[in-house]
This record gives structure tokens, C-alpha cells and sequence, in this order.
């Protein structure tokens, strides 16, 4: 009772509260603010009061695809290849177990495309130098094998991997003046290549933070490794 007495003789007479107790009783009570609702375009819930649109996602055409295992490793690690890793003064380089014109490039040449898709070492070297190797040393051999590099040359690009693709790009170059005829040959398969490099065309060395070690330094110059079709003669 006396305790009541105190409290009702406080509230009567607010001059007698405490200074805190004053600071607490003029502060407004906080404003309870509802949780926007996040909801998908085009739906009822998109008309509610406080909803969100979710946006739409993004497309990922520049999102790079995760790698799988390649038929170059498989081939790698059992042995088939008649290669081994040789260090000199310049660096590593292929020691071939056998002579490169005697290759089965029908055999050989797609297997070493396939291994474009690495991004390890070894993999990646001697997949990368093996194909200079084949294609300094193929001749006329190189031309038949074309319709058998479209699909892992295809499979490289759509990784959609800024080293991967510009590591394709020098391979391009290097194959279409390799051999006689190799660039009218690639002409039919361009609808399976270009679709990937037509969006990396706008893509400068810089746009990405990746600089390339080689020309052409960007992705963006495609003009100087795709042969432009010679117009028909008449």
C-alpha cells in the first residue's frame, strides 16, 4: 500500500519524477514499420501493399560453365600419349616418344583439341603445345581432321573462360595457316563457333582485368584470327 501511495503521489505530481523517469515519458513510442514483402512480377502478391518486385535474373552469358572431365586427361593418365615433359634452358617443352608426321592425326589431333578445356598443369601445357607441335608438323593431314576439331573446339569456347577462349583463338589462328584450304574448310562450322565470340566481340583486354601475353590482346579482335569467307567466284 504504501508503495502504491508513492507512485500515484509521483504521477500526480510530475515535478516530483525523477529526471530520467521525465526523459523516458516525453520520448514517442517507436513506430512499428512492416516488413516489405518480396514477391515475384506478375502476380497477385505484386499488387499488395508494401510488396517488392523481385527482379529478374540475370542471364549469365558472361558466367563461366564448370569444366568436365575431358577424354585428353583420361587418355594422359593411362599412358596413350607418346609424349613426356622436357625442362631446358627455355623453358618446358614436349619430348615426343615418336616422329609427329607419323602421328595418327585422325586419332590424335581431336584428342589434344579436347584437352583445350584444361585450365591445370600438365594438362593444360601439353595439350596447348601439342597441338602447335601437330599443326607445325601435320601438312596435308591437317585438312581431312577438320569436321572432327568443330565440336571440342566448341566445347573450349562455351566454357565461356577468358584464358580458355583466347588460348582458342591463338589455336584458330595458328590451324587456319597451318594447311592450304583449312579456313574455307572452317566456313560451314561458322554458325557453331561465332555464336560464343559474338558476345565476347565488345570485350576489351581490360574489361575484365584479364590481360592476355600474346596478340591479339583482346578477345574483342576477332577479325585478325576469324578468315572472312572470300566472296564466290564468278
Amino acid at each position: 500500500m504504501v508503495a502504491e501511495k508513492e507512485t500515484l503521489s509521483l504521477s500526480k505530481c510530475p515535478d516530483k519524477m525523477p529526471k530520467r523517469t521525465k526523459l523516458l515519458a516525453q520520448q514517442p513510442l517507436p513506430v512499428h514499420q512492416p516488413h516489405p514483402l518480396v514477391s515475384e512480377g506478375f502476380t497477385v502478391k505484386a499488387m499488395m501493399k508494401n510488396s517488392v518486385v523481385r527482379g529478374p535474373p540475370t542471364a549469365g552469358a558472361f558466367k563461366e560453365r564448370p569444366t568436365k572431365p575431358t577424354a585428353f586427361r583420361k587418355f594422359y593418365e593411362r599412358g596413350d600419349f607418346p609424349i613426356a615433359l622436357e625442362h631446358d634452358s627455355k623453358g618446358n617443352k614436349i619430348a615426343w616418344k615418336v616422329e609427329i608426321e607419323k602421328l595418327d592425326y585422325h586419332h590424335y589431333l581431336p584428342l589434344f583439341f579436347d584437352g583445350l578445356c584444361e585450365m591445370t598443369f600438365p594438362y593444360e601445357f601439353f595439350a596447348r603445345q601439342g597441338i602447335h607441335d601437330m599443326l607445325e608438323h601435320g601438312g596435308n593431314k591437317i585438312l581431312p581432321v577438320i569436321p572432327q576439331l568443330i565440336i571440342p573446339i566448341k566445347n573450349a569456347l562455351n566454357l565461356r573462360n577468358r584464358q580458355v577462349i583466347c588460348v582458342t583463338l591463338k589455336v584458330l589462328q595458328h590451324l587456319v595457316v597451318s594447311a592450304e584450304m583449312v579456313g574455307e574448310a572452317l566456313v560451314p562450322y561458322y554458325r557453331q563457333i561465332l555464336p560464343i565470340l559474338n558476345i565476347f566481340k565488345n570485350m576489351n583486354a581490360t574489361h575484365s582485368g584479364f590481360i592476355m601475353a600474346y596478340k591479339p590482346r583482346s578477345i574483342g579482335d576477332l577479325h585478325s584470327i576469324i578468315p572472312s569467307p572470300s566472296p564466290p567466284t564468278p
